[in-house]
């Protein structure tokens, strides 16, 4: 859940980059940080470039030309690897700027070299909160496609996600997709004993059959974010979770989508849900997700 013990530090992690969803990031994380009282890690991970493999040339070029070749791609290697690492001061200094202007006081910078994966693993522990964009650098060219950072965060990370979409607005209403699985318990659970969502609109919503067992669970549900004092709506619709769940939050003007990254069946760990995949595609609006 979000809530930490209260011998840990409580802080945001948000992984920025070069992509447009940067800004986005950075406003999204003030806005958690507002409410949380928290303070901010900003987080650039520079992946390895992958060094060039140079071919056997032996049979063509002779031992000194090769030799020379593969200082040259040494020296190229070199310059790459100190463009990036400016390229990252600038981007977290770009961030940091934003989140001052948006009134963060408690920002920690964090440069890394390696897999975002594998850092947010070492880092993740402090945090409440894991925000980072829809997609990476390379949204322009991939629009229908997640970025895939993103799936392996989800898959691997044990802390609520908060995925932004390009652009920040003001979130008042949000909505709950409930399928009684362990993930959406787990977020209500977390939204009922925190702070980051008091005060907004709350919308508990169901979508697929109706029976006995989903109603109690749904009121259980409701009745425990609303001894939290939140006022709950609840909302049984047919259909496709995906299709569905998004038209839902068109229709209805919700700011903001809370979901379990896996469903109520036994999702197989190796990938996220389907549902999940579908439901950050095609969202406009930040998807706050726990598994």
């Amino acid at each position: 859940m979000i809530n930490q013990p209260t011998d840990q530090p409580r802080d945001i992690l948000a992984c920025v980059d070069g992509s447009l969803y940067a800004d986005s990031v950075c406003a999204h994380a003030a806005w958690a940080s507002s409410r949380l009282s928290a303070g901010v890690r900003l987080l650039h991970v520079q992946t390895p470039t992958a060094a060039a493999s140079p071919t056997d040339f032996s049979g063509s070029i002779g031992p000194g030309a090769r030799s020379r070749l593969l200082e040259e791609l040494a020296q190229v290697d070199e310059t790459r690897s100190k463009l990036d690492l400016q390229k990252g001061k600038l981007i977290l200094e770009h961030a940091k700027e934003q989140l001052v202007a948006l009134g963060v006081a408690n920002i920690e910078t964090l440069h890394r070299r390696g897999s975002l994966v594998e850092t947010l693993a070492e880092l993740e522990a402090p945090a409440q909160l894991i925000v980072l964009g829809k997609r990476g650098e390379n949204a322009d060219s991939a629009r229908q496609h997640l970025g895939s950072n993103l799936e392996r965060v989800v898959r691997a990370a044990h802390k609520p996600i908060l995925v932004c979409p390009r652009a920040f607005k003001e979130i008042k209403h949000f909505v709950i997709a409930y399928d009684g699985g362990a993930s959406t318990v787990k977020a209500v659970d977390s939204i009922a004993s925190n702070p980051l969502l008091k005060g907004l609109e709350c919308q508990l919503l169901h979508v697929g059959s109706k029976n006995t067992t989903i109603e109690r669970m749904m009121s259980e549900a409701a009745l425990k974010l609303q001894q939290s004092g939140l006022s709950v709506h609840t909302q049984f619709m047919p259909g496709h979770p995906d299709e569905a769940i998004v038209a839902y939050v068109e229709e209805n003007g919700i700011d903001l989508l809370v979901m379990g990254a896996y469903g109520h069946s036994h999702i197989r760990t190796l990938i996220i849900g389907s549902t999940t995949s579908a439901m950050l595609r095609a969202s406009h609006v930040p998807v706050l997700m726990f598994r």
